[in-house]
């Protein structure tokens, strides 16, 4: 008799986290309250779920195959459905019937019949441009998945145009121009400090792409970017080559080290790149917006005192107790000398989210996830130790903040926007909900909440007729959008 090989009781592989092997799709499915008319589109949503049991048991949630699901709108009906991308790790590992691939983001821990094998399992953003939806993840180049069926249909490097060996997972589209702006760091291969910052045209097209250095290979989760402005973010979270090599970590964090902005000319060169100095140790996952006034650039993020990621956290040795929040960073490109002026806004939180059609552009109001510590539901596997509970609107003309929280039991997923025909309304925020039902089991529910009425709770709820695997990140695509679907390749 033939023993399976059993997945690692371990954090990255129970609760949430729990695999399921997945792939359906639901019709019609039971909705309570009412949706509104103009909510016409789709829900993409990042998924993961390990198709195998990992190489070894040490192994993280980060590198578990990518699924793209989907939540669709249409004529006051709503359906689901959800597949494995198919990347060449994932056909790799079909085809052998088991897992070959090692670590995290280090490919001397692999099989050796997989070298050479695109690495990425595509788990982290869905985004739609240009007629075309890809799934993505920062260490390879993204997926194209049909955004009817959700079959994958290949790589995409423009058409072998691109050189960077990634792309971010977090691209940005001008809600004006169209264009996505996108980068990669690693461009240049494992440990390199190469950055290549891309422009891709309304169409679809790569037009631009160059290469700079950052000041030492950081992990660059995010950037932003204004009307006139490129921004990149330098966090003390480093790799390093011969600590790959030896079967060591990709990621370790630096507690002492220097944090840099970079700022160039949206359409200008990267040797206009001007470099700000900031705080020692701090990390940043993610930037809500940010916008130019004058000279001055306002760059807000969900800042944090340390790498929050709990297993970059032990292999750096570090144990910090949890700090951070919203935070807004000023520049002046005029006084660069000056260096960072910094304002908290709000607390400690995750997943900040706008409505589109604001990127890059001064803005009145923003979301994101937080914890409510008088409601707390204890997961191992969530943020720090806990499920986000917490939903706060910022109100950037005064700073004040609005919040609807709910709980024990409950646990938020980031957002997307959706916005309103009416001008005078907000729109709306759809956000699925984590339910625990028993210990290590859950319940999935779609909330429909007032984007500016955050604080009444959801005006209806989506029943998820099946559980899948925590969400990563996702994105609206409205209904105009995806009838331009592009069928090429």
């Amino acid at each position: 008799m033939t023993v399976q090989p059993t997945y690692p009781d371990t954090v990255h592989y129970t609760g949430l986290n729990r695999p399921t092997h997945l792939e359906a799709t639901a019709h019609d499915l039971y909705v309570e309250g009412e949706i509104p008319a103009e909510i016409d589109g789709a829900f993409f949503r990042a998924l993961h779920d390990p198709a195998y049991v990992p190489l070894r048991a040490d192994d993280v949630v980060l590198s578990r195959d990518g699924v793209i699901g989907k939540v669709e709108f249409k004529d006051g009906r709503v359906s689901c459905g959800v597949r494995y991308v198919q990347t060449e790790r994932f056909l790799a590992e079909r085809k052998a019937g088991r897992s070959l691939f090692g670590v995290y983001r280090n490919p001397f821990t692999d099989d050796p019949s997989v070298a050479g094998v695109d690495r990425t399992v595509a788990n982290t953003t869905p985004y739609y441009h240009a007629g075309r939806l890809f799934m993505s993840k920062e260490d390879g180049l993204p997926y194209r998945i049909d955004p009817t069926t959700l079959e994958t249909i290949g790589r995409w490097d423009y058409r072998g145009r691109l050189r960077s060996q990634t792309l971010t997972a977090h691209p940005k589209i001008d809600p004006v121009t169209g264009e996505l702006f996108l980068f990669g760091y690693e461009a240049a291969g494992l440990a390199t400090p190469t950055i290549a910052y891309c422009i891709v045209s309304p169409e679809g097209e790569l037009v631009s792409e160059q290469w700079f250095d950052a000041p030492y290979c950081s992990m660059m989760h995010d950037f932003a970017i204004t009307e006139e402005h490129a921004i990149f973010m330098v966090y003390p979270t480093k790799s390093d080559l011969e600590r790959l090599r030896a079967g060591g970590p990709h990621w370790v964090h630096d507690q002492q080290g220097e944090s840099f902005i970079g700022v160039m000319p949206r359409y200008g060169r990267v040797e206009d790149m001007q470099w700000f100095s900031g705080p020692p140790g701090v990390h940043s996952y993610h930037v809500m917006n940010a916008y130019a006034e004058g000279t001055k650039i306002h760059l807000d993020q969900a800042m944090a005192v340390t790498n929050l990621i709990p297993f970059i956290a032990e292999h750096s040795g570090i144990n910090l107790p949890v700090d951070g929040g919203l935070t807004r960073w000023t520049l002046d490109l005029a006084n660069p000398g000056a260096g960072i002026a910094e304002t908290k806004i709000g607390p400690f939180g995750e997943m900040p989210v706008i409505a589109p059609g604001d990127l890059g552009r001064e803005y009145t109001r923003g979301w994101y996830l937080s914890v409510d510590p008088t409601k707390l539901t204890l997961v191992a596997n969530g943020p720090v130790g806990v499920l986000f509970n917490s939903l706060i609107r910022v109100d950037w003309r005064d700073g004040s903040l609005t919040n609807f929280s709910d709980g024990p039991g409950l646990g938020f997923n980031e957002p997307v926007h959706v916005s309103a025909n009416d001008p005078t309304h907000g729109g709306w925020l759809l956000m699925m909900v984590d339910r625990v039902i028993a210990e290590g089991h859950f319940a999935q529910e779609l909330w429909v909440v007032e984007a500016d009425r955050v604080e009444a709770g959801p005006i209806a709820k989506v029943f998820m007729p099946f559980v899948t695997c925590e969400q990563v990140h996702g994105s609206w695509v409205p209904r105009a959008l995806l009838d331009a679907a592009k069928g090429d390749i």
